[in-house]
């Protein structure tokens, strides 16, 4: 057994090269026939399991290496999570490929295999974006978020299906090669329709013109100014001078005719903006009369709770409004309650009541999410109350210059494609960017660059299917794509659960 487990974590290893941000697609047409081969030679479901479970371990130990930067900013409290941190949470992670094996392998050889493999995979897609709280990374949707034109196409299937539903196409359109000759013709036919659909919806795509402009600010401070007051006063003195000179570029752009919203990055003010007078005075003062700025801090609540907050500050009066992140990061933001050790100080951030629309004089109505909300497909926009566009504050600087940050730009492009709404995302150290609600990108600052990116914010769409279905599109697509492949025919072979 020792030779297959070896082999499907290389196999692993060799997926996660279609990851973000090298997009070897390929690489997913060499990987999963290769893991359909181990499992139609394991002995049993059991070892099929296992065969996953190192699969997943290849794949998440490359994807989620990016993670010990974090640990390591803090390497005096926490040096000895180094060795456990990337390795564990990838078996974790991988045990939700270990089952969708597990249980192809009770199916038939071939396409009734690849179908219980692809529903199953993005039914287990689907369930880690809610067991203990949910961590839904290095899903293969955004595989297909390629920088450019060939991404802009394969990813508008995400308007009817979601992310998770660009999942099921690629595992399903990926593993078809095992199947000999035809099933390389099928997969090619598909990725030709795939793209055919996808090119169709960008033409009779037609947003509603724009009703702002949209400065995006990106000051570039390390993760010391969390920490040191000099280093973060300095930097929110840089974040007013790039605010004013955004808003003069954008008056002169559009000679004044619309509104001007100012967007920086989660946590950029040092200053407890609900409270502090003084720091929206000075806010006020560098962007002029009539321009909000929607700006990450901290707030205080009730007792003793803090909030990860985006506070919309226009003119030196009290807020006009705020929104409070409510899909915490587990371990760094919160501390769940059954954890017998102390990390956090207190018990972290408290959450909030979940997604808001925020009506700002003058702008049109804005969906907020901070940093990791960006993952939850289906989960960021109140549709009862339905945005006009989505801003989307953060700060990768905790991930270094590494994959992580560019794997989270791609999450962000999928949401404006899924909910067919423009989104503007402010990172304090990179990547900012805006795109427009199909997700092209209109414009970028790329890592550790200071400056702010300035344009006319994009119109929205008409509410895209996936936008009023949620995830019942993709969970419904995954069960019936598990229903086909039963239909064909449970394996002959006896069923041992043990080796």
């Amino acid at each position: 057994m020792r030779k297959p487990l070896l082999l499907a974590l290389v196999l692993g290893l060799i997926s996660a090269l279609a990851l973000p941000p090298t997009y070897i697609l390929p690489a997913l047409w060499i990987s999963l026939p290769g893991l359909l081969w181990l499992i139609g030679r394991a002995p049993t479901a059991r070892q099929a399991g296992l065969l996953g479970l190192a699969f997943g371990f290849g794949l998440n130990v490359v994807g989620l290496y990016w993670i010990t930067d974090p640990i390591l900013l803090e390497a005096a409290q926490f040096w000895w999570l180094v060795p456990f941190a990337v390795p564990g949470l990838s078996l974790a992670v991988g045990v939700f490929i270990a089952v969708p094996c597990a249980l192809a392998w009770r199916a038939r050889p071939g396409l009734a295999r690849i179908l219980v493999l692809a529903g199953t995979w993005t039914l287990a897609d689907l369930a880690l974006q809610f067991v203990f709280t949910g961590f839904p990374w290095n899903d293969w949707g955004t595989d297909v978020a390629v920088p450019g034109l060939l991404g802009t196409v394969l990813i508008q299937p995400a308007a009817w299906i979601g992310n998770l539903g660009l999942t099921l196409a690629v595992v399903f359109a990926a593993s078809l090669p095992a199947l000999g000759r035809r099933g390389v013709v099928a997969s090619a036919i598909l990725m030709l329709v795939w793209a055919g659909a996808g090119a169709a919806r960008l033409a009779l795509a037609h947003p509603a013109h724009p009703k702002a402009m949209i400065g995006i600010i990106q000051g570039d401070g390390g993760v010391e100014f969390a920490s040191d007051r000099t280093t973060a006063l300095a930097l929110f003195r840089r974040y007013l001078r790039l605010s004013a000179a955004a808003v003069t570029e954008a008056k002169a752009e559009d000679g004044g005719r619309l509104p001007v919203a100012i967007l920086w990055p989660e946590t950029a003010s040092p200053f407890l903006l609900q409270t502090d007078a003084g720091a929206r005075q000075a806010i006020s003062d560098a962007v002029g009369p009539g321009v909000s700025v929607l700006a990450g801090m901290l707030r205080f609540g009730t007792g003793d709770s803090i909030y990860n907050s985006m506070g919309v500050v226009q003119g030196p009066g009290p807020l006009v409004a705020y929104y409070d992140k409510w899909h915490l990061v587990p371990f760094g933001e919160y501390q769940p309650a059954w954890l017998p050790m102390q990390i956090l100080p207190g018990h972290g951030f408290s959450r909030g009541p979940g997604p808001e629309t925020l009506h700002i004089l003058g702008l049109p109505p804005v969906g907020p999410i901070i940093c990791y909300e960006s993952l939850f497909s289906g989960q960021i926009i109140k549709e009862s109350d339905r945005p006009a566009w989505i801003a989307l504050i953060t700060n990768d600087a905790w991930f270094g210059n590494s994959s992580g940050p560019r794997q989270h730009l791609a999450a962000g492009r999928l949401r404006a494609v899924e909910e067919g709404l423009p989104l503007a995302r402010a990172a304090n150290t990179g990547i900012s960017a805006l795109f427009d609600a199909s997700g092209r990108e209109v414009q970028r600052l790329g890592m550790e660059q200071q400056g702010y990116l300035v344009a006319p914010l994009p119109g929205a769409l008409p509410p895209t299917i996936f936008s009023r279905l949620g995830l019942w599109a993709p969970a419904v697509l995954g069960l019936l794509f598990v229903l086909a492949g039963v239909a064909g025919g449970w394996s002959q072979r006896r069923i041992s659960l043990n080796p």
